[in-house]
């Protein structure tokens, strides 16, 4: 497949047979968003995965982590069908048809998605799916099944008909409202329909989300308008984005998805929208995702500013100074949305987890890690910022020293490193090189006058850092630096060259790309890192280090190398351009929360580097 084209083609899939698999694989779905909430729409019609009112609430539709408790919005063809799906060129709207034996039917599925000042004039509810429903040609018989489940499946909803085109389903103190031109049953919690369509007909259905009464109710005659309006708020966004050459499509595509993960209130950006999807199926690393790393910062407004999305950088930016300032000195490695700090972690031992794969957890207990590399993180993303334009007022700049001084403080220390594994803190050298980095970048700042620190106390520590790495972190006999003193290779370091520790060409560079393309690499992915008994871990390949990998290759001066394999990345994708955290090399089946945040960073970064280095060439 053509590098880029595939985010915005349409895609054929096979959903001939009627009944769908109780779990249908990870990549297999679309995304559809408004900037606070998202839901995951299947290519059997079904929406199984939506939270409300925001990333991080409960789930009223779960299916994907539990068949029969977790809720889903159904519609499709009633017998044996193709799917064939598409996002609306540079839009978030999702467009499916479905072929039946009597006619296709089109479906577009969207969150409705307008300007403050738009919406003062056209009312829309406060969380709503949209999803419309047309005859093309012939004449199709549809199933739907709206089978809500609040509070991730404990709770099953009063669900009433309220007039003619009007439904509630209702839980304590909450309600969503359906509207629609379809005549629909109620039968225990859940509403259920069957009709034909012909050409020409159409039938909508917009499922609003209250969280209290009274309540803006979706409006079907609006649809039309909302719709419009929604395909030009993307349009006009998108417009925004930086050309990077026959790469666009792809770049674009991940910025989409970037801007679906971003909480418009807050500028908060998290990791996935989804928890617990698994590293492996069946096993017990399964996370919740719906916060925000402050590791992904940097890398997140290093691609937002170079694809020329500066007030989305920086709105990030300002939601990074925040949330530090409120754990200030200290800092948690993940937030809120709103920039709070505690995150605890519960396990849902009712649900069946996707595939089997439990415990299903709700929160994430690494916010009380130890993290190093994560105060060089967030130096580095500041002094970005700071770069681009962007002002320290005082308390942003007595957050900083008190990084600095952190870093200067507990440097030596052991931490729980990148990857948060839960066996206990150990020297690792990726922390260190980012702790160098956060004083590299305080002592830019610091000569620019943006800081108030002692340099002299500031070079000796970061060169002393630089020390130590050169001493315990680099193996003579393996060729490369390691995760930690002299033992086991890590995908971290590939970013040695990309965070400007070692200039690309010190041989010590290459000959890390070398090893870890050795013995981490599958073809174009690539594993974080080996298990004890130097195997891989039974997880799968982890995308952000195969597109570290691609920078890497790209800076050493292997270009034609680093786009070869950046074009099979691309074709990893699924059909709609989207990517979860990890591949299983495999059977290429996508592994991890989806979408995920870090992949399509990765991508879009690495996109941009090989444009960079081709136009130098």
């Amino acid at each position: 497949m053509p590098p880029g084209t595939s985010s915005t083609a349409p895609a054929e899939t096979d959903a001939s047979e009627p009944a769908r698999p109780r779990y249908l694989p990870i990549g297999d779905y679309a995304v559809i968003g408004d900037g606070r909430s998202i839901a995951l729409v299947s290519r059997f019609g079904s929406i199984d995965w939506w939270c409300v009112p925001r990333f991080d609430s409960d789930a009223v539709f779960a299916r994907i982590l539990d068949a029969d408790l977790g809720g889903t919005f159904e519609i499709r063809p009633a017998g044996r069908f193709r799917a064939r799906r598409r996002y609306l060129p540079r839009t978030n709207i999702l467009e499916t048809d479905f072929t039946a034996a009597g006619g296709v039917v089109r479906v577009v599925d969207f969150m409705p998605a307008l300007t403050e000042a738009q919406k003062r004039t056209y009312p829309i509810a406060f969380r709503e799916i949209v999803r419309r429903v047309r005859c093309i040609e012939g004449s199709v018989t549809l199933d739907v099944r709206i089978a809500a489940r609040p509070q991730f499946g404990r709770r099953t909803p009063l669900v009433r008909r309220q007039r003619a085109t009007r439904y509630t389903i209702e839980w304590g103190s909450h309600a969503l409202h359906l509207v629609t031109n379809a005549l629909l049953d109620t039968v225990t919690g859940t509403l259920v329909g069957r009709f034909s369509l012909h050409a020409g007909e159409q039938v909508d259905f917009a499922l609003a989300y209250s969280p209290e009464a009274p309540a803006d109710l979706p409006v079907l005659g609006n649809l039309d308008v909302i719709q419009r309006l929604t395909e030009e708020f993307w349009i006009d966004w998108a417009g925004a984005c930086r050309s990077v050459g026959v790469y666009d499509d792809a770049v674009l595509r991940s910025a989409l998805v970037l801007r679906l993960l971003t909480y418009a209130p807050s500028g908060a950006i998290i990791a996935a929208p989804t928890t617990s999807l698994p590293e492996r199926v069946g096993g017990v690393r399964n996370w919740d995702y719906r916060f925000c790393w402050l590791r992904d910062a940097a890398f997140t407004i290093r691609a937002m500013l170079r694809l020329g999305y500066h007030l989305e950088a920086h709105a990030f930016a300002r939601w990074l100074l925040y949330s530090t300032s409120v754990s200030h000195p200290a800092l948690e490695p993940l937030y809120t949305i709103y920039g709070r700090t505690r995150t605890p972690e519960r396990t849902l031992d009712y649900l069946d987890g996707y595939r089997g794969s439990r415990p299903v957890r709700v929160g994430n207990a690494a916010h009380r890690q130890f993290q190093l590399d994560v105060y060089g993180e967030v130096i580095d993303a500041l002094t970005l910022y700071r770069r681009s334009g962007g002002e320290f007022d005082r308390d942003a700049r007595r957050l900083l020293r008190g990084l600095a001084r952190i870093i200067m403080a507990r440097w030596p220390e052991p931490d729980d490193g990148i990857w948060e594994v839960r066996s206990g803190r150990a020297q690792h050298v990726h922390s260190k090189v980012m702790a160098w980095v956060g004083l590299h970048r305080a002592i830019e700042l610091t000569r620019a006058g943006d800081l108030r620190l002692e340099l002299e106390h500031l070079t000796r520590t970061r060169d002393a850092i630089r020390s130590w790495i050169f001493e315990n972190g680099y193996n003579q006999a393996l060729g490369a630096f390691t995760r930690t003193p002299g033992r086991d290779l890590d995908a971290a370091l590939l970013v040695i060259p990309l965070v400007g520790f070692l200039p690309p060409d010190d041989p010590r560079v290459a000959s890390t790309v070398d090893a870890i393309q050795r013995h981490l690499a599958r073809a174009e992915l690539v594993y974080r890192y080996l298990g004890p008994d130097r195997l891989p871990t039974g997880e799968g390949a982890f995308l952000i280090c195969s597109f570290w990998l691609v920078e890497a290759l790209a800076r050493i001066g292997r270009l034609d190398e680093a786009q070869e394999r950046f074009t099979r990345l691309l074709e990893r994708r699924n059909d709609l351009g989207l990517l979860a955290e990890q591949i299983d090399p495999d059977t290429g089946e996508q592994l991890g929360n989806f979408p995920q945040a870090f992949s399509h960073i990765g991508l879009i970064n690495a996109a941009l580097t090989l444009a960079e280095y081709d136009a130098r060439r």
